[in-house]
């Protein structure tokens, strides 16, 4: 998941590095950004990674039909997945927020094809929200079919606890956008992930992509 604030580096660089690193799909996430500029980036983004990761845009359904990137990630209060739906195509990978179980039944429902949960610990990205853990990725995964990604303070370390809790991946910001070697950094947390799904199993993941994502 893209921050461009965490880094002062080039960001197309630095998620290029985190693909080549093991990521293989990418959140665009530049809220401030109006949609010429996010469209400009989301180019930028596709040419650099090529066929190596999927791209999804953050709520901008019309930036991703514009880019021809492969979906759209929805905030929970963010457009229904139905109007989503209509403007990137039936094929479009098409993911939602959730912070509780009602939120992702609904979500299910709608019609996602995979679910973001959290925020699993405390992160920098959303600063006095109290984690909910793993155990929110627990309880979602008892009532929810979806592939779900665990968000929030992810690192090496927490990644298993993540998966094990039945997850089937992880989102990342700050580990390794904010790390001075984002190749390595990714392939130090995908290193983690592929030992859970050892140890814990491989939950179904998102339409083949969905292992962890910059």
């Amino acid at each position: 998941m893209t921050d461009r604030t965490v880094t002062s580096g080039d960001l197309v660089e630095r998620v290029t590095q985190a693909v080549l690193g093991g990521v293989d799909l990418v959140q665009l996430r530049e809220k401030d950004l109006p949609g010429g500029e996010l469209l400009e980036l989301a180019q930028s983004l596709l040419e650099a990674i090529g066929g190596r990761a999927k791209l999804i845009i953050n709520e901008r359904a019309d930036v991703a039909l514009a880019a021809g990137a492969q979906g759209v990630q929805l905030g929970e209060d963010g457009l229904p997945v139905s109007a989503a739906r209509q403007t990137v195509g039936s094929e479009a990978l098409i993911g939602r927020s959730v912070h509780s179980v009602p939120a992702a039944v609904q979500a299910e429902a709608m019609g996602a094809d995979f679910l973001v949960v959290g925020a699993m610990f405390a992160s920098r990205s959303h600063p006095g929200v109290v984690p909910a853990g793993p155990g929110l990725v627990r309880q979602i995964s008892g009532d929810c079919r979806l592939p779900l990604i665990g968000i929030g303070g992810i690192t090496p370390e927490n990644a298993p606890d993540v998966i094990e809790a039945g997850a089937s991946g992880v989102a990342v910001i700050t580990n390794i956008l904010a790390a001075q070697d984002p190749k390595a950094a990714a392939a130090k947390l995908k290193e983690a992930i592929c030992e859970a799904w050892r140890v814990y199993g491989n939950p179904a993941r998102v339409a083949q992509a969905g292992r962890n994502y910059d």
